[in-house]
């Protein structure tokens, strides 16, 4: 018994109870998936082979790959100018911004999706406007094709592109573009020569997120797309649904995760912190490598230096251009991306307020019939009771464990804290339909499918991870001499976490708990496993919804669920900044 309290006081003690949650319901299922995909024991290939001997399957997995990059790369084409203006912003307008783009990331998947069923639907805002200004005598086909797809993929993942853009932008160090500039190059050269170089860690963060996590969508492709626009996590679960043949699913969900796994060797995904990038060398790009394009652009930069020079000399002591005419553009962008990300959740809550019988914008007429229908119907009362309940349970469970997690980890070596770390986050790098299956997996052998503790447990696995995450950027700015101080003056480590480390890693630690609630509130791939026939959440109650009937109701769900967001930003505000701050030790005794 005193060996295990003396573990349990060590770093690695307290990071045990995650490890074998993330072990129990996700690790050793995703091996035993690995083994069925093999015909373990007799270990064959054939369940590969006779995936990729359908030529449909092959089709269906290359659609997947190709409309995964597309999205990703239109994601980094609207994401890096719009990441570059927010990061040059002024810090007011700058935290503006960012709230914004933070309000739709926050938002729920389903409740964005089905914004652009209401705007891109036949009956919808833009065929109707179309419509009533004569500009076409019938509906044009803007929703289940793939041309939605992207429109819908792209809107929920393009936050996930800009933020890190925006974080790695802001450890940028200046004064290297201004060098730049105070030596005679071009606005265009010092971005192109200085910022861009230094700034490729976020893209190649934010792309490698995107890439992945697009390979794992379910829910849009099968609500904006058609039949033709089927993706691989469709396939596999029409696939749990109807035969569930355990082998043939196994073998496509490796596949899927295979191609993420790559994807993850070549990138790889910098989760560290983005301060001090100035001094991190970047990777060279493929086209350096290629000599007869390297000697064109040194024979072209040969021949511009002289003309460099005499431009140097000339613009030296020109007086700079405060013009606003060339603000225009990347003013118009970025407003542009805030329309994107924000006006399909304003059409949604307004609509909520028709007085119609059917969803119209504008509305004819103002009323609450269907929030009263909503409040008004024991199903969807008791599905959003069932899914406060779970977020709760799943949200207590995770913060808990989590913070010990990222407690221990900080206390780590920093290559054995990396690894861990990779680890723990898993469940939110890998495809969701892959996590969905493991975890159905690991409760159907623990007898906990179509149980409340089965869906708390599959929840907690990535909203661990949202809390380990935050929780530890949060510990990265913990001065550890006030821990050091503590114990000096005779504080047992338990007395020295609850009365120093707690109360200054708070708002980390509730933080971390609203992600870990809106990443259970909103979950629907792994519920839908999990949940089986006997329990249903809001999120599985909405999709049910979306996909068999058309009901109005559903608009006032999901503008209450649009709302949500900004109350967690005033919750987590107040939290964060109404606490008194407390001044750090100085390093000098002297002083």
């Amino acid at each position: 018994m005193e060996t295990l309290l003396k573990l349990g006081r060590t770093p690695i003690g307290i990071i045990v109870p995650a490890f074998t949650i993330l072990l129990v319901v996700f690790g050793i299922p995703i091996v035993l998936l690995f083994l069925t995909s093999l015909n373990a024991p007799a270990f064959s290939i054939f369940n590969y082979q006779a995936f990729l001997g359908q030529r449909a399957n092959v089709r269906v997995l290359f659609q997947t790959i190709e409309v995964s990059v597309i999205a990703t790369a239109i994601c980094v084409i609207i994401g890096y100018p719009t990441a570059y203006l927010i990061a040059a912003a002024s810090k007011r307008l700058r935290m503006t911004l960012i709230v914004l783009v933070i309000i739709p990331y926050l938002t729920s998947l389903l409740a964005r999706t089905y914004a652009w069923i209401v705007i891109l639907g036949d009956r919808g805002l833009i065929n109707n406007l179309l419509l009533e200004l004569e500009l076409i005598s019938s509906p044009l086909p803007l929703i289940y094709n793939r041309m939605a797809v992207y429109i819908g993929m792209v809107h929920i993942m393009l936050p996930m592109m800009i933020l890190p853009l925006v974080s790695v932008m802001l450890g940028i160090d200046k004064s290297l573009t201004a060098a730049a500039r105070s030596m005679g190059a071009r606005p265009f050269a010092a971005f192109w020569r200085v910022f861009l170089p230094l700034s490729l860690p976020g893209v190649r963060s934010g792309s490698v997120l995107v890439f992945v996590l697009c390979l794992g969508f379910y829910i849009t492709p099968a609500a904006l797309g058609g039949l033709r626009d089927a993706m691989l996590s469709t396939f596999i679960a029409a696939q749990v649904s109807s035969s569930f043949n355990m082998a043939r699913t196994a073998a496509a969900a490796f596949i899927l995760l295979g191609i993420a796994a790559v994807m993850l060797f070549i990138l790889g995904l910098d989760l560290s912190d983005t301060q001090g990038g100035a001094a991190r060398p970047a990777r060279s790009s493929w086209l350096s490598r290629l000599p007869s394009l390297s000697t064109l652009t040194r024979y072209l930069n040969e021949l511009a230096t002289p003309y460099r020079a005499r431009r140097w000399t000339a613009k030296l002591y020109q007086a700079k251009s405060d013009s606003r005419w060339s603000q225009i553009p990347g003013t118009a962008l970025v407003a542009l991306v805030m329309v994107y990300l924000l006006f399909p959740g304003l059409v949604v809550i307004i609509m909520s307020f028709s007085a119609g019988m059917f969803l119209e914008f504008p509305p004819s007429g103002l009323s609450l019939k269907w929030y009263r229908s909503f409040f008004g119907d024991p199903s969807w009362k008791g599905a959003a009771w069932t899914s406060i309940q779970v977020g709760v349970a799943a949200a207590i469970l995770s913060t808990i464990v989590g913070t010990l997690a990222a407690y221990g980890l900080s206390r780590t070596s920093p290559r054995f804290r990396s690894l861990l770390t990779m680890v723990i986050l898993t469940p939110i790098t890998f495809p969701v339909i892959v996590v969905g299956i493991a975890a159905y997996l690991g409760m159907a052998n623990l007898g906990l499918i179509g149980s409340m503790t089965g869906i708390v447990l599959a929840h907690s696995i990535g909203a661990i991870a949202y809390v380990v995450v935050i929780v530890s950027g949060t510990l990265a700015n913990f001065d550890r001499r006030l821990e050091q101080a503590a114990k000096s003056m005779r504080a047992g480590p338990l007395q020295t976490f609850r009365r120093i480390t707690l109360p200054l890693i708070a708002p980390g630690v509730i933080g971390g708990a609203v992600f870990a609630f809106i990443h259970s509130f909103d979950e629907v791939v792994i519920s839908s496993f999990i949940s089986g026939l006997s329990i249903r959440t809001l999120p599985l109650k909405m999709w049910e919804n979306i996909r068999h009937e058309i009901d109005p109701t559903i608009a006032a769900v999901a503008s209450l669920l649009m709302l949500l967001p900004v109350l967690w930003l005033i919750a987590i505000y107040i939290t964060w900044w109404s606490r008194p701050r407390m001044k750090r030790v100085p390093s000098d005794p002297a002083n």
